[in-house]
């Protein structure tokens, strides 16, 4: 493990001869990995992720439908951890990288939020299995290849950077470190009224330096030592003290921690209610209308689309099997099942399935290929029965290795030329906008529509793909479509 992004890899040089069929079938000698790293990293990269399968199920069943219908949270819980679980797997065993799968907060926010208020929670699910579907078909065409290749290098790099500081602005976020302020000005600050003063937060603090200090000093495992030793601790101290949830039915308890409580469950396991499979409609087009309809799915792709596409490319670059120009090997596989994700979260109701961005940690642990997955998946396939073991691990343990992960990630923004302006302005919008508008999408749209923009008004028109022109115009539309959907419901 390094602090430092990892090389890329060159696959054309000469090197080791595989070990064995597994070796051979995930090219893990060729990538300069081992299997026990490939373990560590699927290990490292659930545990990060873990935690989709209590908050999912939290904001999906949250969601009132026009009909006064809601999703069950142990029914969500379950389909979500399958769902995550076949896909991860499967994308693994297509592309052998090891990037992992789950449910996509954007779009699951955007379902319960905007879309259930006007159609059934069946409805909305088809109107995610039309995007996957749609997903697919741009990807198997070669239209999503084409539109991959079209971004610039430096873009590329500036996703990867974004990514980083999204990733770690997450991990703040989550361990209370950083918390709205309900002010205008500033909006948000640090921990309670400028300090840190709850518990969880500062087990946030202990297990952020502790994992630091051993990747520092290329601890094998250290950001696995760090996540546990965080837990355990955690645990302790609530076996200690009985500090309980942030959010309680009696109001909100401003010391507590902030998604799961780290304390052993009175019952381990638990038999998945997997009822919601199948419960999906397309009578959205028929309630809503189709202009309406349409505008929904056209939200739906562009978050999905590039949301995807920018963590892929940040991962791959991480995991040094990306190229100079930012491509990676089997990238239209990966492109077709990123799709699939989405079919299959969709029809499951688990909402769409993604690439997720806290993958990172188990590449930062070591991970190279698809073997990572397998771990990854199989542990989520696992969790189905374990749900309540799952939730063991807080929520601020898991952000240390976020914020860890998105340092790595930052150290991209070194290969990127910043001589031109035309470049540097595009290049921080696109790292900027991320984070502060919590949406990978939102600042690849600021950094495309800025790019075509400035560059072709500063005499480089000729530099850019007509591809670029129309996914910028794209973007335009995807910033604008409040506005539109209100002028299409008139």
């Amino acid at each position: 493990m390094s602090t430092t992004p990892s090389p890329v890899v060159d696959t054309t040089a000469e090197s080791p001869e595989p070990r064995n069929g597994v070796d051979r079938f995930f090219e893990i000698t060729r990538r300069r990995s081992t299997v026990g790293a490939e373990v560590r990293g699927g290990v490292v990269t659930f545990v990060t992720m873990a935690y989709i399968v209590i908050l999912n199920p939290i904001i999906l069943s949250g969601g009132i439908d026009v009909d006064g219908n809601s999703l069950g949270f142990t029914q969500v819980a379950a389909v979500t951890a399958l769902t995550a679980g076949v896909m991860t797997v499967l994308f693994g065993l297509v592309t052998r990288l090891p990037f992992a799968f789950a449910a996509g907060l954007g779009i699951n926010s955007f379902l319960a939020v905007s879309v259930v208020g006007q159609v059934t929670w069946a409805e909305a699910m088809g109107l995610v299995v039309i995007n996957g579907l749609l997903i697919v078909l741009l990807a198997a065409t070669g239209l999503r290849r084409m539109i991959f290749d079209a971004v610039p290098v430096q873009l590329k790099l500036a996703i990867t950077v974004g990514i980083g500081l999204f990733i770690a602005f997450i991990g703040f976020v989550d361990a209370g470190f950083v918390t709205t302020t309900g002010a205008s000005s500033p909006p948000i600050g640090l921990g309670v009224d400028g300090s840190v003063a709850t518990v969880p937060t500062l087990i946030f603090v202990f297990t952020l330096l502790l994992t630091g200090v051993l990747v520092a000093r290329k601890v094998k495992g250290g950001i696995l030592i760090g996540l546990v030793s965080g837990t355990v601790l955690a645990v302790v101290v609530e076996a200690i003290w009985n500090i309980g949830p942030k959010f309680t039915d009696d109001g909100v308890n401003p010391g507590g921690w902030g998604l799961s409580v780290p304390e052993l469950p009175a019952s381990l396991v638990s038999i998945p209610d997997l009822s919601l499979i199948g419960q999906v409609s397309f009578g959205s087009f028929e309630r809503i209308g189709v202009l309406a309809a349409l505008m929904l799915v056209f939200t739906l792709v562009f978050t999905n689309f590039f949301d995807a596409m920018g963590t892929m490319t940040g991962l791959s670059k991480e995991a040094g099997v990306a190229d100079a120009k930012g491509d990676f090997p089997r990238l239209k596989s990966a492109l077709i099942v990123e799709g699939v994700g989405a079919v299959a979260g969709g029809y499951a109701s688990a909402s769409s399935n993604t690439v997720f961005i806290e993958s990172g940690a188990g590449i930062g642990e070591g991970a190279r290929t698809g073997l990572a997955n397998v771990v990854t998946g199989g542990l989520f396939l696992v969790a189905m029965f374990f749900t309540p073991l799952v939730s063991i691990v807080p929520t601020e343990v898991a952000a240390a290795a976020l914020v860890i992960v998105g340092a790595l990630m930052m150290a991209q923004i070194r290969y990127i030329d910043f001589s031109e302006f035309s470049v540097l302005l595009p290049v921080f919008l696109a790292v900027t906008v991320m984070p502060l508008t919590y949406s990978i999408a939102n600042g690849i749209g600021a950094g495309f529509i800025s790019w075509v923009i400035v560059r072709a008004l500063s005499g480089k028109a000729k530099e850019i793909s007509p591809l670029l022109w129309i996914v910028a115009a794209g973007f335009v539309l995807y910033f604008a479509r409040g506005p539109l959907e209100v002028l299409l419901a008139g």
